[in-house]
Order: structure tokens, then C-alpha cells, then sequence
């Protein structure tokens, strides 16, 4: 293992390219051989893993020294029109906590869902409610997964800066996923050093240090419009300025997990990867004076 074990974790979302085999339980092995440390499972289509092989997920990236992650189901909304849908919603993100208990994960993402004909208000207080229930059983079954809500590129998407981290103030259990492509995208800014560094210090300061020092964060490329994220794309082929992101997660000193979801996944990995070492070890923050960080940092 690498020093990334105390400090960052550089992974993947699903299996890698580069894997022989299109199975989970191998791709622990090659992410172990390419040097890179952690895994996303992806649940995003159904929950299709079976509790045998989520059981042998589990040794294997205990032995590989893999840390697991889960992302929940896409079709999740907890504002659907159709209360029937919000209940099957719930039960699947339950469901999903239950199997990533099983497969040894120790988060799973998700997306809360849509505004629809709602107001942000009214389908903040939905979806709020609709977590309340779901945390307390959690809490009732012991499920040692940590619930993450993840920021939305789309801007007809529940999931904003703002209300991820508002929900993760307001109900215990609750932590977020930042997901800076989605940032970049929603906002159609949020693409420098500064910008990167004051968002950094608003989720310290609405969440406490905690949360950066345990951080799940998504990255890619990514193409948009004015309504939001269209697609993900490669790092290289994206106007995300990921090496000023970088130097910003090093200044604030931020640990936990970076999940790539750029179309070539483990590439990107470990272009991240290669380029975080290189910056730390330089020590040199870009386009930023100490002023600058004192402003930022009491903003």
C-alpha cells in the first residue's frame, strides 16, 4: 500500500477497463495491481449482486487493501408525485445500505431526485422526511454504511451545494458526496483554485472538519449547458481545471476517498493520482496570496 492509505484514496467507479473480467470481485485485484485504492460498486441499474458474491467482496478488498464504496440505484426519487414510488424509493435505498453492509462498503452514494412540479422548499421537506425514516431504521438495524447525498449537476435535480449541505446539518447520520464535476456544471463556474478552496471551507464551516477529514468525493471531465451536466468526460478533454482542484484539496489537507467517473477510469485515476503526489511534494499553492486564504477562510 501506499501512503495513500493515511491520507487520499484514488479509485474508480465500476470496474476497470483494463480488467479481464467483467466482475466486481476481480476488479479488487486489478485496482490493487495498477496501484490505486479504492472501488465504487456499482448498484446504479438494480441491486444485481448476490450476497454470496458481496460476501466475497468483502475478504477480497480486505486483503487487497481495496476500501469499498456504493452508489444506489439511478431511478431512487424521494419527491416522486406517486407516493407509492417514494415508498419504493426508500425501500431500495434501505436495500441498498443493507447490500453494501454485505459487500463490506463503508458508504453508499445516492441521488435523492427531482423537483418536479414542486417548489426547492417543498421538495427539500420531501425529501427530508423521506431520510428521517430511513436513517432511524438504519440506526434501529445497526447498518455501519454511512449514507451519502451526493451534489447534482442537473439543475432540475434535487441537490445543490446548498441543500446537501443543509440536509447533512439537519439529520444526524447524514453525510454528503461532493461531486465537483456536477458543482462545475450546475453552477456553470466553480473552476478555480479560490473557487475550489472557498467551497472546501464552506463545508468545514457548515459541517465542521470532519468531513474533510473523511471526505468521499466524485471528479471527471465534463460537458454542459445552461440547463446543467450533459455528459462525463475525460479529464484532459474537459474545461475542469483538476490540477488547480488538486492543489486546493492539498492545502486544506483533505482526506478520504476520490472516486473518478471519467469515461477512461482508471487512466484518469491515476493521472490524478501521479499529479496529487507531484503538487504536494512542490508544496506551491497557484494564483492565491495568504490574504486571500485569511478572506476565505473567515468568509
Amino acid at each position: 500500500m501506499t501512503l495513500a492509505s493515511k491520507g487520499v484514496r484514488f479509485g474508480v467507479a465500476g470496474i476497470p477497463h483494463s480488467c479481464p473480467e467483467d466482475s466486481s470481485l476481480r476488479a479488487v485485484d486489478c485496482l490493487a495491481s495498477l496501484g490505486l485504492e479504492a472501488l465504487e460498486l456499482e448498484f446504479v441499474h438494480g441491486l444485481k449482486l448476490s450476497p454470496e458474491t458481496a460476501g466475497q467482496i468483502k475478504i477480497k478488498s480486505s486483503q487487497q487493501g481495496v476500501k469499498l464504496s456504493a452508489h444506489a440505484p439511478y431511478f431512487i426519487n424521494l419527491n416522486s408525485e406517486d407516493q407509492g414510488q417514494r415508498m419504493r424509493s426508500q425501500e431500495l435505498l434501505l436495500n441498498s445500505l443493507r447490500l453494501a453492509a454485505v459487500a463490506g462498503a463503508s458508504d453508499l452514494v445516492f441521488h435523492a431526485g427531482y423537483y418536479g412540479h414542486q417548489t426547492p422548499e417543498e421538495t427539500y421537506s420531501q425529501v427530508k422526511n423521506g431520510l428521517k425514516e430511513i436513517l432511524s431504521i438504519s440506526r434501529l438495524e445497526r447498518i455501519p454504511v454511512k449514507l451519502r447525498v451526493e451534489t447534482m449537476g442537473k439543475r432540475q435535480q434535487f441537490g445543490s451545494l446548498d441543500e446537501v449541505l443543509s440536509l447533512c446539518r439537519e439529520l444526524d447520520g447524514l453525510s454528503l458526496c461532493l461531486d465537483f464535476a456536477h458543482i462545475f456544471a450546475r453552477e456553470g463556474k466553480i473552476n478555480s483554485y479560490r473557487d475550489f478552496y472557498q467551497v472546501l471551507k464552506k463545508v468545514e464551516r457548515k459541517l465542521g472538519r470532519r468531513a474533510l477529514a473523511s471526505a468521499h468525493i466524485h471528479i471527471s471531465g465534463v460537458i454542459f449547458n445552461q440547463r446543467g451536466e450533459i455528459k462525463h468526460i475525460n479529464l484532459d478533454e474537459s474545461e475542469f481545471r483538476y490540477d488547480e482542484w488538486l492543489q486546493a484539496i492539498i492545502e486544506i489537507d483533505l482526506k478520504g476517498t476520490i472516486i473518478v467517473e471519467s469515461p477512461s477510469l482508471e487512466t484518469d485515476a491515476l493521472r490524478l493520482k501521479n499529479l496529487y503526489y507531484n503538487l504536494k511534494n512542490k508544496g506551491n499553492s497557484p494564483e492565491i496570496s495568504r490574504a486571500d486564504h485569511d478572506f476565505l477562510d473567515t468568509e
